[in-house]
């Protein structure tokens, strides 16, 4: 039985006469009128924020493929309670993704307005994102940028790809998927994920074109970066103190060394 039906059956059991009166309101209204409706909707609200929060720790742990069941437990709710939130897994997943794709746009805009320096702006970019553990939730379509192949099953538009040349031409390519990604694949958008795509490559057009970036480096490498740097270890500092060593090393890598 779900929670909240367990909420209503254990209300209306009390017995007449005996405990309920003293849930009538003075208008006389009973206990099954308006006045239940507040508390529940504190309650539906704080386990929508429950379920939201877990889904992004298992998911960011497990990858998508984890089950609905794992975010019910981390939520510490019944699995019947994120059902009525998100119908289907699909549902869910589709909100996360696009939360932290949405996230990691934001994050690339601010970091693009408030440094003037290229590299400045590029490295505060990734930095923040790793920090964020955004990384850890990038829907595989947008990680897969730039792997097109060749050959007429290919065809279909489906993943935004960049190339490496400044000023570069965003075009969709078809991605062949495991099962378990499938539904990923499909979750965000093509306009939140181009979008993405789109300030992203003005980061590295800039650094590159000032000299400080390597040139084969691609918005790919960069997406790859923040999601490489963002691992998940069950200690939170020492997560942390690995991230920023990581980055470091990442960052170094990326930068044009001069000839």
């Amino acid at each position: 039985m779900h929670i909240q039906d367990s909420h209503w059956s254990s209300a209306s059991a009390i017995a007449p006469g005996g405990a309920m009166g003293a849930v009538t309101s003075g208008n006389g209204r009973g206990p099954t009128d308006g006045p239940r409706t507040t508390p529940l909707r504190v309650d539906a609200q704080r386990n929508l924020e429950h379920v939201l929060r877990a889904a992004r720790e298992v998911f960011g742990e497990l990858g998508y493929g984890a089950p609905m069941e794992d975010v019910a437990r981390r939520a510490r709710v019944g699995v019947g309670t994120v059902y009525r939130r998100f119908p289907s897994k699909d549902v869910l997943v589709r909100r996360i993704a696009e939360e932290e794709t949405s996230r990691l746009t934001d994050q690339a805009r601010s970091a693009f307005g408030q440094e003037d320096e290229p590299w400045s702006a590029l490295s505060r970019f990734l930095r923040t994102s790793v920090a964020s553990g955004a990384g850890r939730l990038l829907p595989p379509q947008v990680l897969r940028v730039g792997v097109a192949e060749d050959g007429p099953e290919h065809d279909e538009a489906r993943v935004p790809q960049q190339r490496s040349q400044p000023a570069p031409e965003l075009r969709l390519v078809e991605q062949r998927s495991a099962p378990e990604e499938e539904q990923v694949i499909a979750a965000v958008d093509d306009a939140g994920a181009t979008a993405l795509l789109e300030v992203v490559g003005r980061l590295v057009d800039r650094a590159r074109a000032a000299g400080e970036l390597r040139a084969d480096v691609t918005v790919a490498d960069v997406l790859l970066v923040i999601a490489t740097a963002a691992p998940s270890l069950p200690d939170a500092a020492q997560q942390a103190a690995a991230s920023a060593r990581l980055l470091d090393i990442l960052l170094e890598g990326l930068r044009s060394r001069p000839a």
